[in-house]
């Protein structure tokens, strides 16, 4: 076995969850710790954190339809919408772990996504650990990055059908250290194509910015739930070099959880777990033995 696949030695599960096929990972056992990637990554981006919970832990980790090694249906089949993937986590948790303790480790869209799910079972939520990610709508104080605005139109026609665009944008997503080859390819390999990288840009169209989106009450509904998670233990490991996910949603986590700690990471991007997997991954494995623990 040789490039991407060596960094990534799991068997996963396939799951039908009514119309489309999930993949995800279900390694180790004990208490439940679900991870929940965003855009425009898979279960690949958790793999160093997996391998160091699985001795200890249960660690699921699906692929969002249209993604990584889940099905690729079309928009007539499939809705992409935030509710539909918050009722895709919902459905897989009913299937493979319907009760106890969860601690939740979430990325990007996953943590709107993850935290869609806990609003609706908060109290299987034992723990939080988010990075990057948001759970709020655009903070008033934060522009839409114009790349995210481009690929909302016409204009992001390109990016969606071009590698290496989508190779550029990858790029910005590090600050410390540039992706090595194989762990580029893993990104970019599992959705070459228009058909293959059609959640790619769904998952940007569908970030609501207004009333009139399409998800705006869904995020509305989100945030509306959050204040059952004020005193849940709380981890916000953060990459401080990130253009989308910034300081600005860093503070818009900390107003809604003062519990929170929160550790920077200012020499590091979007991509934690890529720059820094070596003060991270120990750093978020020490949190959850703690926090279960407790």
């Amino acid at each position: 076995m040789s490039g991407w696949k060596a960094l990534y030695p799991f068997t996963g599960k396939r799951l039908d969850l009514g119309g489309a096929v999930m993949h995800c990972l279900d390694e180790g056992a004990g208490e439940t710790v679900l991870m929940v990637h965003g855009n425009p990554t898979w279960s690949f981006y958790f793999r160093e954190l997996v391998k160091a919970l699985r001795g200890s832990r249960r660690v699921i980790v699906p692929d969002h339809v249209g993604m990584g090694l889940s099905e690729r249906p079309d928009d007539d089949r499939y809705p992409f919408t935030l509710k539909r993937r918050v009722d895709d986590l919902d459905a897989l948790m009913k299937a493979v772990a319907p009760e106890g303790p969860v601690t939740l480790v979430l990325h990007d869209w996953g943590g709107m996504i993850g935290m869609g799910w806990a609003v609706r079972r908060p109290e299987r939520v034992k723990a939080i650990v988010a990075f990057n990610t948001s759970c709020f709508r655009l903070p008033a104080e934060k522009k839409f990055p114009p790349l995210l605005g481009a690929l909302r139109g016409p204009l992001g026609l390109p990016l969606r059908v071009s590698r290496l665009a989508r190779k550029k944008v990858l790029q910005t997503c590090v600050a410390r250290r540039p992706l090595p080859p194989e762990v580029e390819e893993a990104y970019l390999s599992v959705c070459d194509g228009w058909n293959a990288s059609r959640a790619v840009q769904r998952f940007v169209q569908d970030i609501p910015l207004a009333p009139g989106d399409e998800s705006w009450r869904t995020v509305v509904e989100i945030e509306s739930g959050l204040a059952a998670f004020e005193n849940t233990p709380m981890l916000l490991p953060w990459g401080m070099k990130d253009w989308v996910f910034d300081e600005h949603f860093l503070n818009g986590w900390r107003r809604r959880f003062p519990h929170a700690r929160a550790e920077r990471f200012e020499d590091c991007g979007h991509f934690l777990l890529e720059d820094a997997p070596g003060e991270a991954v120990p750093l978020i494995a020490d949190f959850v033995a703690r926090s279960a623990a407790a």
